[in-house]
């Protein structure tokens, strides 16, 4: 009997104490603990993301480049959605029923429980409108976010624009969410994180009738949204606008860099294009219609389109005949209107002959750059073969930031192109081909490939005398007014710093009375080297490169002119204006830069469909 006793209480025992840690728990739960209390009243809960204003992008004197403007998202969470009068919310967002109808479905595929954007960007009437009335819309909330804006319309590519996020980011990125916005080309996709900044949440309780009542727990649980970080840029708004004038109607680019940081004055390419016309509702229609353009108004020549460099490859050739002491100061070729060792191919222009290293940069001989390319390929007594004789060539070619990516801060950058010995075995077959097969290349032309950006890149090695720094756009980011830590460090050529005098002087001569004076300046002394880009398509491409002034360099230059001819006829006299308009901010030749102003040039393309057209 005693021991049934123990047993009633033992067991009495074991219920009382889990009736006791079930009171406990319950009262814990609902009295201490918030968090279910949270959960239990999401019904009457509106979880709204708090936007950071995006970061604002200065250029390198302070003028705003690009800024922020409000705009409202109409937000809808499906399962919330009650006893709508259709009629009367499409009349006031101003869609069709056929249109809600696919939105709305599109909303419940995402997520019958999560917000997701319904309707972008209304406008401020929109919003207006819609406020009076949004008690009357259960499960839809306006949220606000900003969209940028480009007060100088100038730099679309480099600026580039802000667009929605897609499926595949949000799976590799948890950070974004559907409806969000990411940079999606130029400074705005390479400085996203920069930009962005930090999203907030704010947590609002709301009536029965979708209406605000306040924060839930006086914003306890609410996060703060941190703005991204302001960007300096090294643009010159003022130059960059005045190179997109001058090539108006034209088709090519500009890239000016300062050559003691490599900071980036100004990267124009033509055609471009308003870069508010991808910002806002209409951003989808207008891209559209750029997308399907023949001029190509998308596409960033700077830093995609390949060109033979032409005659201002001339310079780089000039700098390895020294290195590779083949060819000195004093070394004179001859010119038959040719090179002679090919009977007379390829051709050349009239001028005095035998000329020096300077003179044959300030004439551009053709025939001199094919003997020196000769002496470098072909120079048994330090190469066993011409190939490595080539492969030792390249290699200097390359350490001047040519045949691959400079590793700019701008997206999209491409390689160019310097062919490679497989390349020529390949096509030729092995020990197939000598100097006398490729003696294009000694001349800037047959498979070389390079880009503005990397022909502005080698005139700030050659004003530097033998080194460069990495071309780059944003020069201050946040309060440390300093760029990355990368764009600080010297890439060395390989040529010694002794060998750039003569090239030079030939480049001081080129402009002063050879074939660049349309771009000489009073009291400005500019080094310069014209181009001819063949181009098998049409008319040759008018190119020019220059730096200025030759002591302490402030500027140096590319231009490119497609089917513009002659390097004199288009590259010199725009590459002299900009480099006049940079470091004095005035233009001495008013009739020069008229002339450039109204010029059109129309390429190979274009005329054809003009003339098409026509007919």
């Amino acid at each position: 009997m005693n021991a049934l006793t123990g047993r009633r209480y033992v067991i009495a025992g074991i219920f009382i104490a889990v009736g006791i840690i079930y009171l406990l728990r319950l009262f814990y739960i609902q009295v201490i603990n918030d968090t279910y209390k949270l959960s239990a009243e999401n019904n009457v809960l509106r979880y709204v993301t708090e936007y950071p204003a995006r970061g604002l992008v200065y250029d390198r004197y302070g003028e705003l480049l690009v800024y922020n403007e409000v705009a409202y998202d109409l937000m809808v969470t499906p399962r919330q959605v009650k006893e709508l009068d259709t009629a009367d919310f499409c009349r006031t967002v101003g869609i069709t029923k056929e249109q809600f109808i696919k939105k709305y479905k599109q909303a419940r595929a995402y997520s019958p429980y999560k917000e997701s954007v319904f309707e972008k960007q209304l406008s401020k009437e929109t919003y207006a409108a819609l406020q009076e009335k949004l008690y009357k819309f259960q499960g839809f909330f306006v949220q606000s976010r900003t969209l940028r804006k480009y007060p100088q319309e100038i730099a679309a590519h480099t600026l580039g624009y802000v667009g929605e996020v897609s499926e595949a980011i949000i799976k590799k990125n948890p950070y974004y969410k559907m409806g969000d916005y990411i940079g999606i080309s130029g400074i705005e996709k390479s400085y996203e994180k920069e930009l962005r900044g930090r999203k907030g949440l704010k947590i609002m309780m709301v009536d029965v009738f979708n209406r605000p009542k306040g924060r839930f727990k006086d914003g306890i649980y609410d996060t703060l949204a941190i703005s991204g970080l302001n960007l300096v840029s090294s643009l010159s708004a003022k130059l960059q606008k005045y190179g997109e004038l001058l090539l108006q109607n034209k088709t090519g680019s500009i890239v000016a860099i300062e050559p003691s940081s490599g900071e980036i004055l100004a990267c124009v390419s033509s055609p471009s294009y308003n870069p508010n016309l991808l910002v806002g509702r209409e951003r989808t229609k207008n891209y559209g219609k750029l997308f399907v353009d023949n001029r190509l108004p998308l596409f960033n020549r700077a830093l995609m389109a390949y060109y033979p460099p032409g005659s201002t490859f001339k310079l780089i050739n000039g700098l390895i005949g020294e290195q590779e002491q083949v060819t000195s100061r004093e070394t004179r070729y001859p010119c038959a209107r040719g090179y002679p060792v090919m009977g007379g191919k390829p051709k050349c222009h009239p001028h005095p002959s035998p000329m020096d290293l300077p003179g044959a940069v300030s004439t551009s001989c053709n025939s001199y750059f094919c003997y020196v390319f000769r002496s470098i390929i072909d120079n048994k007594k330090k190469y066993p073969s011409v190939v490595d004789g080539y492969n030792a060539w390249r290699e200097y070619v390359l350490s001047f930031g040519i045949g691959k990516k400079i590793h700019t801060d701008l997206p999209q950058e491409l390689p160019g192109n310097v062919p490679t010995q497989q390349y020529y075995d390949k096509y030729f077959g092995v020990n197939g081909w000598k100097s006398s097969t490729i003696v294009s290349l000694s001349i800037g032309q047959g498979e070389l490939g390079v880009t503005p950006l990397q022909m502005a890149n080698i005139m700030c090695s050659i004003a530097n005398r033998g080194f460069y720094y990495t071309p780059h756009i944003i020069k201050g980011i946040g309060e440390s007014k300093q760029p990355h830590p990368e764009y600080k460090i010297k890439h060395q050529t390989k040529i010694d710093a002794r060998y750039f005098d003569p090239i030079i002087d030939g480049m001081q001569g080129a402009v002063d009375h050879g074939t660049s004076t349309a771009a000489k300046l009073k009291d400005i002394v500019i080094c310069g080297k014209t181009g001819t880009a063949q181009n098998p398509h049409g008319k040759d491409h008018s190119v020019f490169v220059a730096f200025a002034p030759r002591d302490n360099p402030k500027i140096a230059i590319a231009v490119m002119v497609e089917n513009g001819g002659w390097g004199a006829s288009w590259a010199v006299p725009i590459g002299g204006l900009m480099i006049e308009k940079y470091l004095r901010d005035s233009i001495s030749k008013p009739e020069m830069e008229k002339r450039m102003l109204e010029g059109v040039v129309l390429s190979t393309e274009n005329k054809s469909k003009k003339e098409t057209d026509k007919k």
